[in-house]
């Protein structure tokens, strides 16, 4: 996720997120690579919310779509957020904008940093990239450096105008950045990136789904939680999922909402006028995410991991429906 002045406190528990909405100037705006923007915003005042490696952020564009992006600078810069956007080609106006419109001075509203994506303690690290996926890794690696754990990166791109950040990771050295240019080398090597791991390795994967689905192919059997993976785009379910109505009890508004096939819970609730914050709509960024208080929810998110879908204690409401007929909600 990479696809975007008072101060406020970082994500705690899940379903403790601050939803602090800041108005920042871009300070700074310049091309990282070849179809790659980097941007600076920066507070006109405040410090900003404290954040840690792995946060995005979401812009609220003037147009009105919301898009989220990694950050991607120092943690510890209480004053500035550095994001970094792709062209995407059939762009829907998100990355179109902030390539093409948005200008140095321009005041933006964000969405304070939430992060599905955390870095876990571990002595040893390898982190995989692709493309754009090489942003939540920029501060990744200066913690895990400051924390004095081992750690490799694998980044593959197109050729050799597409890597992001070149100078920044050339200076970790070759012996643990390993950039792999797909016109010249091929694509990553997985089977021996992953292939013999120490026990206790922590796998970090970011990048298009394909390098996702080939890394997971490849983690299966792997101890729970040791992969860790963010995706830009939803999972897809395949075309043999046909979906009941649900009907839905919001607890807090006192109301039973009953949800269509064709509609997300997130949908029958602005049906029936009750607020839900939302972003993505695709279940990616993590806004929406709602405690259940009863039920079995059917996840189709892609952000809570494995043990908490598991769990059953949360669920994204603009993708994630009920495996039985009724489901009640903390909202």
């Amino acid at each position: 996720m990479t696809g975007l002045e008072r101060a406020g406190s970082v994500q705690g528990a899940r379903g403790q997120q601050d939803r602090t909405v800041l108005r920042l100037r871009v300070a700074h705006k310049q091309f990282l690579s070849r179809d790659v923007v980097g941007v600076t915003l920066a507070s006109t005042g405040p410090r900003l919310p404290a954040w840690t490696a792995g946060a995005h952020v979401t812009l609220m564009l003037p147009s009105g779509l919301e898009r989220q992006y990694s950050l991607c600078g120092p943690v510890d810069d209480a004053f500035a957020w550095r994001i970094a956007v792709l062209r995407e080609p059939d762009s829907r106006g998100g990355s179109s904008y902030v390539h093409d419109e948005l200008e140095v001075g321009d005041v933006l509203e964000v969405r304070a940093p939430r992060n599905n994506f955390p870095l876990a303690n571990a002595r040893r690290y390898v982190f995989v990239a692709g493309g754009i996926g090489i942003t939540p890794f920029i501060p990744m690696l200066a913690e895990a450096d400051r924390a004095g754990a081992e750690w490799d990166l694998h980044y593959g791109a197109r050729d050799a105008a597409s890597f992001s950040f070149a100078d920044v990771l050339r200076e970790y050295g070759t012996h643990r950045v390993h950039l792999v240019a797909q016109d010249c080398e091929g694509v990553l090597d997985l089977d021996a990136i992953l292939g013999a791991l120490a026990p206790g390795t922590q796998v970090y994967c970011c990048g298009p789904e394909g390098l996702l689905q080939a890394v997971e192919q490849r983690a299966s059997g792997w101890p729970p939680d040791m992969l860790h993976l963010e995706r830009f785009a939803p999972v897809g379910l395949g075309d043999d999922v046909a979906d009941k109505p649900i009907t839905v009890h919001l607890k807090t508004s006192g109301v039973r909402v009953e949800v269509e096939p064709a509609e997300s819970i997130l949908d029958a609730m602005v049906r029936h006028r009750i607020d839900a914050p939302s972003s993505c709509r695709e279940g990616t960024c993590g806004t929406c995410e709602t405690r259940v208080l009863s039920g079995t929810p059917d996840h189709r998110d892609s952000v809570l991991t494995p043990a908490e879908q598991a769990a059953g204690d949360y669920m994204m409401i603009c993708v994630s429906r009920a495996l039985g007929p009724e489901i009640e909600l903390d909202a």
